[in-house]
This record gives structure tokens, C-alpha cells and sequence, in this order.
């Protein structure tokens, strides 16, 4: 019993039948603990959790291809290495070290938290050395070993529930997720460093932000996929600029209005008018004349509107910082104290 009362089946009920989720991986981690306990597990190594995770997700994803959250702008980062895993861009192995690196940040020391309380239970059922070992604790024993399928029912169930809630907030589920395949089958998950395009991009801006048009200073400088690299998968310079530092984290993978798009469009043909070499990339990636390469342009940004769930910063997809004064006062401020 605890201190309120509750029993050890109690709290864990609690866990997974009445905690908030925003993703399935309190469910992933549920089914994972209980069918380690049930091989008499005391003592997990990362290698082993991230295993035994990895496979349940493999198989729940590729069984049930339904959302994992319930943001439809982005995917999880199991959905991702699912997905390389899938298209052959990393083995087993690799899989299954990336679930170790970057699956594990929020719901291990997490998963006890009920609604916003954090710290409410104290490591109940597990305590953890993160990224070395995991220990089971009695008490996830012993609900196990009296009520194994209940508890393995009711993850299933709750897992089921969540994937459905997901759906139903993720408008055209289904088109989305073929568009998305198509990108990620043209694509790579494997990002390069863009520090070296710089130069190149800063002569095409003027030295400005793209998205609010006042000037970058050196030290300030990021640069920005204008559709969202989760979804375009690429780095190809057509959808590259610079921006502020705060401009592209308060962007992050939202779409841009359709007057950006234009702007891109622009730049892009601005480059196509010059000697440089990379203008042989974009019509490579674009088409051959103007016509071809804005009507390939704009099917990306429709692709990315349906995929994305007309997700748009600011939430309007006619919002122009350029002529937002009151914001260009604000970045000014921000980034020339």
C-alpha cells in the first residue's frame, strides 16, 4: 500500500489507463517493463530495454500504420527509425542503438508522472541509470505475476485507444501518410551539416532573414528549411535560407503562408539567372524552365499542407512578418541589443 491508500496495481492503472498522453511511448515502455518482469528481469541493460522496445514499435507500427501522437505536423522519433529501418537506410543494430540515443529522453524518467505530478510515486515500479541500466523493483513483480493479461489487455487497449484519438485529430490520415511515404522512400533521414551553404545564401538575401527581412548579424544566423526537413527529407539548397535564430525556432516545422512560397520562388529564380553552379541542382531538383520548376514548387507546398494538417505559424496561412511592425521592432530589439 502507499501512502494514499492506493495498492501497486492501483498506481499502475493509474499510469496507463488515466495519465495524459500526447504519444503512445507510456504504452511502448508498459508492454516493454512487463514483458521483461515476466522473464524474472531485475536487471535490464540499456541495449536489452532499447531492444525489446524497438521490436514492440516495429511491430506495432508495421501492423497497425496508425499515428503514434497526436501532433499530425510531426512524427515520432520511433516512427522515424521505424521507417529507416523499413527503407533499409540502417540494420538492426543501428535501429536499435538510435532507440537507446534519442526514444528514451522523456518517458523513463517520466513514466511515473501522473497528470502534471512528477515525482508523485518515486521511481515505484523501476529506478534507472540512464543509458546503462534499468532495475525492475518488487512491486512490478508482483502485480505481474498476479495479473499478467489484465495488465497486458489493458496496455493493448489503451495503445488501440490513443492510435484512434490520434487518427481522428490527423485530417486525411491515410493520403497524408502515402505522401509522406513517397518523400521518405526519395529521401534521407540522415542530416548533413549546412554551415557551408552560408555564404553562398547570404549573397541571394541581402544579409536579411527571410521570414522578417531585417538584417542577420553573423553570429545570429541559422539556416532554415522553408518546408520542414521532417517532412521534405532533404537538404537541397532550393529550400534552404537563412534566418534569425528566433525566427527559426518559432517557425520549427510548421508551414510557412503561401506568400513565403512566393518569396522562395523568387529567390530560387534569382539564382537560376546567375553563373553559379548550384543553379544546375535546382533545376535538377525543379524542373528545366520557370514554368516547370514553380509548379513543382508549389506541389511540394501542397504535399506539405495535407501532410502537415494546414499546421501554419501563427496560425494563419496569410500572416506576413515583413509587414508585422510591431514584430520587426521586437526582432530588431532581440537580435541588435
Amino acid at each position: 500500500m502507499t501512502r494514499s491508500g492506493l495498492t501497486s496495481l492501483d498506481v499502475w492503472k493509474a499510469i496507463i489507463l488515466y495519465g495524459l498522453n500526447n504519444a503512445t511511448y507510456k504504452m511502448g515502455l508498459a508492454q516493454t517493463l512487463l514483458q521483461l518482469t515476466s522473464q524474472d528481469k531485475t536487471e535490464v541493460s540499456w541495449i536489452e530495454l532499447s531492444q525489446t522496445f524497438f521490436e514492440n514499435y516495429l511491430e506495432r507500427i508495421n501492423n497497425s500504420n496508425l499515428p503514434q501522437q497526436a501532433n499530425p505536423s510531426r512524427r515520432t522519433v520511433m516512427e522515424r527509425i521505424v521507417n529507416s529501418y523499413n527503407l533499409g537506410e540502417i540494420n538492426r543494430y543501428q535501429a536499435i542503438e538510435r532507440v537507446g540515443q534519442e526514444a528514451f529522453n522523456d518517458v523513463i524518467p517520466r513514466f511515473h508522472n501522473i497528470w502534471r505530478h512528477a515525482n508523485l510515486l518515486n521511481e515505484k515500479f523501476y529506478h534507472f541509470d540512464f543509458g546503462k541500466k534499468l532495475y525492475l523493483r518488487d512491486e512490478i513483480h508482483l502485480i505481474n505475476e498476479r495479473e499478467q493479461k489484465v495488465l497486458m489487455d489493458e496496455v493493448e487497449t489503451r495503445w488501440s485507444l490513443l492510435e484512434g484519438a490520434f487518427k481522428l485529430s490527423h485530417e486525411n490520415w491515410d493520403l497524408a501518410n502515402d505522401i509522406r511515404e513517397i518523400y521518405l522512400s526519395q529521401g534521407s533521414s540522415k542530416r548533413i551539416n549546412l554551415t557551408d551553404n552560408i555564404p553562398f545564401l547570404s549573397a541571394y538575401q541581402g544579409n536579411c532573414c527571410f521570414y522578417c527581412g531585417e538584417e542577420i548579424k553573423d553570429s545570429d544566423i541559422h539556416v532554415d528549411h522553408v518546408l520542414p526537413r521532417q517532412f521534405i527529407q532533404h537538404d537541397e539548397v532550393w529550400n534552404l535560407v537563412l534566418s534569425h535564430s528566433l525566427c527559426n525556432l518559432n517557425k520549427d516545422d510548421a508551414l510557412v503562408g503561401p506568400h513565403y512560397v512566393a518569396k522562395l520562388i523568387m529567390r530560387n529564380e534569382n539564382i537560376m539567372g546567375s553563373n553559379h553552379p548550384w543553379k544546375y541542382k535546382i533545376s535538377g531538383a525543379l524542373g528545366s524552365n520557370k514554368k516547370a520548376r514553380n509548379k513543382s514548387l508549389k506541389n511540394h507546398y501542397e504535399n506539405a499542407k495535407i501532410v502537415l494538417n494546414h499546421r501554419y505559424w501563427e496560425s494563419s496561412p496569410s500572416y506576413n512578418r515583413e509587414n508585422d511592425l510591431f514584430f520587426k521592432r521586437l526582432i530588431t530589439n532581440l537580435n541588435n541589443p
